[in-house]
Order: structure tokens, then sequence, then C-alpha cells
């Protein structure tokens, strides 16, 4: 009886030893774009599956005081990994030599969307003539708003372009303006629904502006360089997290929203379906699979920003990429 007590007492010992807990697991950080939402599925369905760490990582996950601190704070190497923008990064990098770089896209075309209430007829930028568009600022904003209407042959100066911070929805709905720039197609246009809103909706690219990762992983040059076996082990986890999204978006929508931040962000698990459902089949295309990138895309928007002159020359796309 007493050696079975201790063989008992052993296999315990040592399946604890074992345990996921227990692993000398290496610390990684991601500082996400915004709160989380649909478009994350993919880290937390990963991270409740121990995806990471059977690759031996902990990933800890941070939110963003500030919109640009997933892009700032990974360059200064205060997160390892930040979840930002393609053009953001071309900016950044040409501008005021950040040393950042991409590794991966979550999505493989931009989900920007211009809105506007049904009433107002706007169903492409033939329609921006004489109107006023609402977005949250910056040049870019206003970039894509001047393709759109030359694609189409409209004059762009005969559309005002008004400021309204983050308040894109009051803008529209209380006719401050005739339609906004800036919105998700996957976040806003749902939201809108839900709240039994009739509008008219197109993305972007669709119109004149190339087609852009919309949310790519980034990182440290030298980081990349150093640790690059810890975050090709991360894209490991992370591809196999996407599939069990891909295999079960409900189970990952339940998981998603008992992870939500409920004071900050709260979320409607309506609008999450649907965004799942948006999302999905742009995280990862017939042609291009989830977190791959093309140099294609990338210098199709190094041109498009010159030619706009939001960035002042012209680096190979290989400057803003890293190849594992």
């Amino acid at each position: 009886m007493k050696k079975i007590l201790i063989t008992l007492i052993t296999m315990t010992l040592l399946i604890g030893c074992n345990s996921k807990e227990d692993k000398n697991l290496k610390e990684v950080s991601i500082i996400l774009d915004w709160y989380p939402n649909a478009v994350h599925s993919f880290i937390y369905t990963a991270i409740e599956k121990g995806y990471f760490e059977d690759e031996g990582i902990k990933l800890n996950i941070i939110y963003p005081s500030s919109p640009n601190d997933s892009l700032t704070l990974p360059a200064a190497k205060k997160a390892d990994i930040g979840i930002s923008y393609l053009n953001s990064v071309v900016m950044a990098r040409t501008n005021e030599n950040i040393p950042i770089k991409s590794f991966g896209a979550i999505l493989q075309r931009s989900v920007n969307t211009v809105i506007s209430l049904k009433e107002k007829n706007i169903i492409s930028p033939k329609d921006f003539e004489g109107k006023i568009a609402g977005s949250s600022g910056g040049v870019l904003s206003e970039a894509y708003l001047k393709s759109m209407m030359v694609s189409e042959k409209i004059d762009p100066n005969s559309l005002k372009i008004l400021d309204v911070g983050f308040e894109l929805l009051t803008a529209m709905i209380t006719n401050q303006v005739d339609f906004t720039i800036g919105n998700m197609v996957n976040h806003e246009v749902p939201v809108i629904k839900e709240r039994g809103i009739d509008i008219n909706y197109f993305l972007i690219d669709n119109f004149g502006v190339p087609q852009a990762y919309e949310l790519i992983l980034v990182a440290n040059d030298e980081l990349l360089i150093k640790n690059s076996d810890t975050y090709k082990k991360v894209l490991n986890a992370m591809q196999k997290g996407f599939e069990d999204v891909k295999n079960n978006p409900q189970e990952s929508l339940k998981l998603l929203m008992s992870k939500q931040a409920v004071d900050q962000f709260p979320l409607s698990e309506n609008v999450e379906r649907q965004s799942l459902e948006i999302l999905l089949p742009i995280m990862e295309t017939s042609q291009n699979k989830f977190l791959t990138q093309e140099n294609k895309i990338w210098e199709n928007n190094i041109n498009w920003l010159y030619e706009n002159g939001i960035i002042t020359k012209k680096l190979p796309a290989e400057n803003f990429v890293y190849q594992f």
C-alpha cells in the first residue's frame, strides 16, 4: 500500500512538472490595434487552445492607449509585436526612418469603407461632387478621396472635407456631413445596420486606391533578426488559431465574447458574428494564405504614396517586409 501511494505521488509530481503552467515559456508581448474584436479571434483561440505554449511562448496582450502605440512601441522595443497598417509603416520608415518591418498580413485587403445614409444616394465617387465628407483627419483620408474622385473623372476640389475626429457615425446621422470615410466594413457597417439605419457603402479600393493589407504584424528590425525563431513560432501558433476559427467560428466567437474589454469596448455578439463572416474570406483567399504577403502589394502602395506626395522617396518593398 505504501509503495502504491509513493508511486501515485511520484506520478503526480511528474505530471505537475510537465504541465504547461510549469514550462519555461518565453514571454512575448503583442499590442493590439484596438480593443479585442472579431479580427483578433485567431489570437485568443490560439492562446486558449495552447498553441503558443506548444511553441514555448507565453503571449501577453496589451491594449493601446493611443492609435500610434501599436507602431511606435514595437519600433522602440517596448513591445515585441504590434498590429498596425501598411501605409503607416511605409510613411514611418520612409519619412522618419523608424526601424520597423512587417512580418505577416492579417487581412489581404483593406476594409476601409465609405458610408452614407441611404437617402443621400451616394453609391460611388461619382456622387461626391459638391458634397461634404467626414473623416478622422490625416493626409491619407484626403488622398484616398482625391484618388477615388480622379478615378471617376470628378474634380476633387468640388468636395469639402470635414475633420470629425472619431465621431464618424454621429456626424453622418446628424447630417453634419454627407458621407464618411475611414469606417471599417466589418465593424461600422454591422453596427449601423443593428441600429436599423439604412445605408449605402462601398470599399475604397474599388475606386482608384490600391489594394493594401489592412492589418499587419510589425516588429523592430533588430528583434526580428535576433529572435527570428521566436517570431516564426508566433506565426505557427497564429496559423493554427486561424484554422480553428475557420473550422468553428461559433466557438471562437464565444471565446472572444468572454475576453472582451467590457468596460472600455463592449461587444455585440450579433455585430461580431457578422464581422467574422466578413473577415474570414479576406483573411485568407484562394490565392493567398493567412499571414502571407507579396512585395507587389507593398510596391503598389509605395508608388501611390509617392505620387500623392505623402512620402518623400520610393524605397524597395524589402525595406518594409521581413522574410523568414
